[in-house]
């Protein structure tokens, strides 16, 4: 902009109004795009969290990234069209244990019983005519104990061979001091809660325990090479369904010979089913490589074909020309939708806001129809969101042709333009969403890991950390306690009680119907 500025000069001026009126509206074009950056950048840094996530209209950016309540309150539309709003639905209940702690936790009890049970007044003894009971949550910090294995030998005393004692059970760490849970405790804080190993140092050191950070990565890159066949058939799982969710997003590995970092890729692929009632688990792999071209998606998703959720990135679009058809492409309208919503935080662009209703209105739709079949959705779509989104592309036409080619809103108009076909796929598949938070959401553990842990020490840490988040956080999307499941699973296959072909009863869906089971076979 300045040098634009500083390269006008009276005697340089056109004397032409057309090429004037061209200048004006390029000069003005960039005005507004350096406008728009500098707001953002001053939100990201100035900003208060709560004014960075203020809503623009009412309840709008409770889409960002995630599901809308049922119980939304729409604005009014901006053309005739009526409002949608669920009809008659109670709002949804809190999840929490108020009043009720859970049942499968250990009671115990303490009795405070009376000095005496002579009666105050004649001496007489008392008998017990009822009690008050209470109950709070309680907690047991973390103990560190010592596990001591003792093989006690018997000898023949008639003759010299005579002699036996138990096999050692074998270690998920040979000759080494720590148990299996330890190190699951050590992977699971650091993969399921985000807490860096260095930190988890600090702990060990605070109870009398001092390691170094070297050793707890040492547990860490053994437990995933112990985990790496399950991890292997969990992606070969997602990658045969017939959708598939995939995203990535920067890494951070050290570079020890350059003595700095250098940026390489997690790339996500999730599977869920559920907003359907369909026959795929939640599930989620993530895969480290150097990259994020075409090359790399591409040999990732070989012999893929079926519907791959994304966002607009260009290697998806170049993955799905080179497999003739076999891959759909359906696109996400929360990747959309924030090129309106950035449009109209910076310049209140009435057109912005309409836009921004009307996916509101679709997402409604969607939050009425979550777990329906797939028919049932489908014909929902047609008759209430097909309408809506036909409506909203006669409108982005018509005013994608009155805007500089340049502007804000013409980016984001022909984004969405460009896109259509994917962001309208959900039209005419009812398997199909509206969007790819699906993956997104996955993506959020690998960024709160990455943010506490900074970086990955190596390539080698780099592969372990996808082969332990994946199994960490796929028990998580399935409400399982990551520590049991993941102390359990090393122990059957350590143990060698789960054999190679029998690895498909460790996925966490399958684990957790297996428990379920039991639970019930015992009730």
């Amino acid at each position: 902009m300045y040098r634009s500025i500083m390269a006008i000069r009276p005697d340089a001026l056109p004397t032409d109004p057309v090429a004037l009126t061209e200048m004006v509206l390029a000069l003005d074009a960039e005005n507004e795009k350096l406008r728009v950056a500098m707001q953002t950048l001053k939100e990201m840094i100035f900003g208060k969290r709560s004014e960075r996530l203020a809503g623009l209209v009412d309840e709008q950016l409770a889409l960002e990234l995630g599901d809308l309540e049922a119980d939304a309150t729409l604005p009014a539309p901006a053309d005739d069209a009526p409002a949608v709003k669920p009809a008659g639905k109670a709002r949804k209940k809190a999840r929490r244990n108020i009043g009720a702690l859970p049942k499968h936790l250990a009671r115990c009890e303490q009795v405070l019983e009376p000095d005496t049970t002579a009666c105050p007044r004649c001496q007489g003894q008392l008998h017990k005519i009822g009690e008050d009971v209470s109950e709070v949550l309680d907690i047991i910090p973390a103990i560190l104990r010592v596990l001591r294995t003792i093989r006690p030998k018997y000898g023949c005393r008639s003759c010299t061979d005579g002699m036996v004692q138990v096999k050692a059970l074998p270690r998920l760490i040979e000759s080494g001091m720590a148990s299996t849970a330890l190190v699951t405790h050590v992977v699971v804080s650091k993969f399921a809660w985000y807490l860096p190993l260095c930190r988890q140092v600090q702990i060990l050191a605070g109870q009398g325990v001092h390691l170094d950070r070297a050793t707890l990565a040492g547990w860490v890159k053994r437990a995933a090479w112990w985990l790496k066949s399950l991890y292997e058939l969990q992606l070969r799982t997602i990658r045969a369904s017939p959708r598939v969710f995939c995203d990535e997003t920067p890494m951070p590995v050290l570079d020890p010979g350059r003595h700095r970092s250098r940026i390489c890729q997690f790339w996500a692929h999730a599977m869920d089913d559920r907003p359907w009632g369909g026959p795929a688990p939640p599930a989620v792999a993530y895969v480290f490589a150097d990259g994020r071209g075409t090359e790399e998606i591409a040999g990732q998703l070989t012999g893929f074909s079926g519907i791959l959720q994304v966002d607009g990135y260009a290697a998806y679009k170049a993955l799905a020309r080179g497999h003739g058809g076999a891959i759909e492409l359906a696109f996400c309208l929360a990747h959309a939708r924030p090129k309106f919503v950035e449009v109209y935080k910076t310049t209140q662009s009435p057109f912005a806001r309409e836009v921004i209703e009307r996916l509101q209105a679709v997402y409604a739709i969607e939050a009425v129809i979550r777990g329906s079949s797939a028919e049932q959705r489908l014909a929902a779509r047609r008759t209430r969101s097909a309408p809506l989104m036909a409506a909203l592309k006669t409108r982005l036409t018509e005013m994608v042709g009155q805007l500089f080619s340049q502007s804000k809103l013409a980016e984001a108009i022909n984004y969405a333009l460009n896109h259509w076909d994917g962001l309208t796929l959900f039209l005419r598949d009812g398997r199909v969403e509206v969007d790819s938070n699906t993956v997104e959401r996955s993506m959020r553990p690998i960024a709160m890991g990455r943010r506490n842990s900074l970086f990955s020490g190596s390539e080698g840490g780099a592969e372990s950390w996808a082969i332990l988040a994946s199994i960490v956080n796929t028990a998580k999307l399935h409400d399982l306690d990551p520590q049991a499941y993941l102390a359990d699973v090393l122990e059957r296959i350590v143990s060698g009680r789960t054999k190679s072909h029998q690895l498909h009863e460790l996925l966490a869906w399958n684990w957790k119907a297996a428990r379920e089971r039991i639970a019930q076979a015992a009730a």
